[in-house]
């Protein structure tokens, strides 16, 4: 049956997505994965999903909730996915077990990849309420890793295995720090062969405390400039930058605030000065390795030792280059960026040719992967260092590199 004459067909309707919220809180978390908290508003958030800034406060209040939400999900998200395996625990092989775990784990992180950074850097945006939630659903994502693997290795200290344990999801995490490409399948395969080997892993001794060198505070320097970044990194490190302000600076400095312009423009100008030397540092460790080595295979392992080195005394500054460089214009943070990618380059290069039957796209996710278990597991440790605990994190990025 025709229409009537003059009729016209009513627009379609729009339908709302079966879950918006879920739709909204990804948007969020690839933003501040990017970009960083403070650096996202509520409206760009909004504007990604494609609804109006009233339309998002409908579904969370503000900026933080929406923070919250976000982080929750992605956590809870490694949690749901490993729990079919876990359901079905007494059915398995112990190996088996691992590797269903780890593949659960690896589809989830690629799957959000562009939201890593999220829990990595920015989780110290939360209140300690929100954080301990947060930390207790990694906590039993690591516990599920070390079911099965303390029933292949029985005699494993508890210790170890939760070390081993958090190396591998680390092994796993890495990909979220970088953009590289590979075909899903050929990279699931690639970190599950080094998270496997990470936890086969036997770890030397770990430290007694009587082992760990003692504390130096250090002299500090005449230079008010120096004093001021010196003084910068350590509070940028535990309230971040945008929450410190130029009055914290000065008070620990012991200066006025008119005294601080005398030597930089503002607080983004020490963040620069502290990024700066993070990076020029980390090349100081590149060009130091290289020249002492008399072989590639040793270069490379110069390289891991002094990138322990640089994680164990410039963790402040290593953190705070990491989750606080997004709050520098972009031209610094390009300029800062290609001297990352030159420290990784060299990794690669040599990776390649100790390893010839890696393609370069897999030598570079694994020597992400060897800089991200060192960043990870030097914080497992609390940044207690020693002799010992260098040797038990270079075992564990050999490991990952496939060079032990």
């Amino acid at each position: 049956m025709s229409a009537p004459a003059g009729a016209v067909d009513a627009p379609p309707r729009r339908r709302r997505p079966k879950d918006r919220r879920q739709q909204i809180a990804m948007a969020a978390a690839v933003a501040f994965s990017a970009r960083g908290y403070h650096q996202v508003s509520m409206g760009d958030v909004a504007a990604e999903v494609g609804i109006t800034a009233a339309a998002l406060y409908r579904h969370f209040p503000n900026k933080y909730a929406l923070f919250v939400d976000a982080s929750r999900r992605l956590a809870h998200g490694l949690i749901e996915a490993t729990d079919p395996v876990v359901a079905s625990e007494a059915e398995r092989d112990p190996a088996v077990q691992r590797d269903d775990i780890l593949r659960a784990v690896i589809d989830v992180t690629i799957e959000n990849r562009l939201t890593g950074g999220l829990y990595r850097w920015e989780g110290r945006y939360l209140t300690r309420d929100d954080r301990a939630l947060l930390r207790h659903e990694f906590d039993e994502l690591v516990s599920r890793v070390r079911g099965p693997l303390v029933a292949l290795r029985p005699d494993l200290s508890d210790a170890d295995a939760d070390v081993l344990s958090a190396a591998a999801l680390s092994v796993i995490a890495s990909i979220t720090a970088h953009h590289t490409t590979l075909r899903a399948k050929a990279l699931t395969s690639l970190l599950l062969d080094a998270a496997d080997s990470v936890l086969a892993v036997d770890l030397p001794p770990a430290a007694d405390r009587a082992d760990a060198p003692p504390p130096t505070t250090g002299v500090p320097s005449a230079s008010t400039r120096e004093r001021l970044v010196n003084e910068a990194i350590p509070l940028f490190y535990r309230l971040g930058y945008h929450e410190t302000t130029v009055e914290d600076i000065c008070s620990a400095v012991g200066i006025t605030a008119s005294a601080l312009y005398r030597h930089f423009p503002g607080k983004s100008d020490i963040l620069l000065e502290a990024c700066v030397r993070a990076a020029e540092r980390l090349g100081a460790t590149t060009s130091s390795a290289l020249g002492s080595a008399s072989s590639r295979e040793q270069a490379l392992g110069g390289l891991v030792d002094a990138y322990i080195d640089y994680a164990f005394t410039q963790h402040e500054l290593m953190s705070v280059y990491f989750s606080d460089v997004g709050a520098l214009p972009e031209d610094d943070r390009v300029r800062l960026y290609a001297i990352q990618r030159r420290h990784v380059d060299e990794w690669v290069s040599l990776l390649e040719s100790v390893r010839p039957e890696l393609t370069a796209s897999a030598a570079r996710f694994l020597v992400h992967a060897g800089l991200n278990v060192t960043v990870d597991v030097v914080r497992v440790m609390r940044f207690a260092d020693s002799p010992a605990a260098r040797v038990r994190v270079a075992t564990l990025v050999r490991a990952t590199l496939g060079v032990d």
